[in-house]
């Protein structure tokens, strides 16, 4: 059986890492659509020059043959354009975030239970990351004992001339915490084997971008599940020397040892991307985790084939969506977004 895709909106990046690992999956991409020329227009042509671009919405929707889709419109527009391609009888990957509102999850909830679809979330730090792959298989292991605190970091490159407007707006792009926030809960929750998580604080500010008042440039919040407690940092202030846009970590602590993930940078280490240490009673050593593999693509083709839930879930991806949401609403206001 082929699994055959479509992507619906290009205005998030996060569309090539998805449209790539489907392909690498072994499916075929059909077509796309989006509404206008969004930036990443030019660089996602660039890389599937040739996949064709359908005129309508209803040209993707109603074309049968075409069996899972990729949203990455602008946030504001997923929610409904998932629960469209649901009620035609589609399976359906989402840039995050998958929704913005409480409101808006309740109804995605009720579709897939309607229709029996898959709606699932690309967590890209991790399932685009081999580095947390790896991590995955150690902790798996035992080489670190007991989960007992998750360390998550997630600072980016503002790159403020490629962004479009909505992304200066809180209210059409989710907030710091309900955007990028759901790749640090997924981590907290899947690395702490919980089924869900408690949001014990939570702070958003704006400290450097005074001409977007509304902006949230800082953002941190602290978790806990069961015996296992979390904190997550989150900015927009990766320096422009840096060789990547977010020097992204994440640090596991057990009873008897530690990982550190270093995704996309080592600095003043190894070149490239993909690093994990590990230090127990045993070793300290370095992985090159690179070859590590990300099997979430290959598992959610399985999951369409076989109506399985092996990539992610369905009830992880609901928990981590209104974890992330309640962070958001309940974060206290920093810098000049005090009061």
């Amino acid at each position: 059986m082929t699994i055959r895709f479509a992507a619906l909106g290009l205005d998030h990046r996060h569309i090539y890492g998805m449209a790539q690992g489907m392909r690498e999956a072994g499916c075929e991409f059909t077509r796309f659509w989006t509404d206008g020329e969004p930036q990443p227009m030019a660089g996602f042509v660039k890389r599937f020059p040739d996949v064709p671009r359908s005129h309508t919405l209803d040209e993707v929707l109603e074309d049968e043959s075409i069996d899972l889709v990729l949203i990455a419109a602008p946030p504001a527009e997923r929610a409904s354009l998932s629960i469209q391609a649901m009620r035609h009888g589609k399976d359906v990957m989402l840039d995050k975030p998958g929704c913005l509102t409480q409101s808006e999850l309740a109804e995605v909830e009720a579709t897939v239970a309607e229709t029996g679809r898959i709606w699932s979330v690309n967590f890209s730090e991790r399932f685009e990351v081999p580095a947390s792959t790896l991590a995955d298989q150690l902790v798996g292991d035992g080489r670190i004992g007991k989960t007992v605190h998750i360390l998550s970091q997630g600072p980016h490159r503002l790159n403020a001339h490629m962004r479009p407007d909505w992304f200066w707006e809180p209210e059409v792009y989710g907030g710091l915490l309900g955007d990028i926030g759901t790749h640090q809960i997924d981590q907290f929750l899947h690395f702490a084997r919980a089924e869900t998580a408690e949001i014990t604080r939570a702070t958003v500010g704006n400290f450097n971008t005074p001409e977007h008042p509304n902006f949230q440039d800082f953002g941190e919040m602290n978790l806990t599940a069961g015996e296992v407690q979390g904190y997550v940092r989150l900015d927009w202030y990766t320096p422009d020397a840096a060789p990547n846009w977010g020097d992204g970590r994440l640090t596991i602590l057990g009873t008897e040892g530690f990982i550190e993930v270093r995704k996309y940078m080592d600095i003043s280490g190894k070149e490239g991307t993909d690093h994990v240490f590990l230090v127990n009673g045993e070793s300290c050593e370095r992985f090159d985790a690179s070859t590590a593999g990300t099997p979430y693509f290959a598992r959610l083709r399985q999951d369409i084939e076989n109506r399985t839930e092996t990539a992610c879930s369905q009830q992880h991806t609901f928990t981590v969506m209104r974890l992330a949401m309640e962070a958001q609403a309940r974060a206290i206001r920093l810098g000049s977004l005090s009061g």
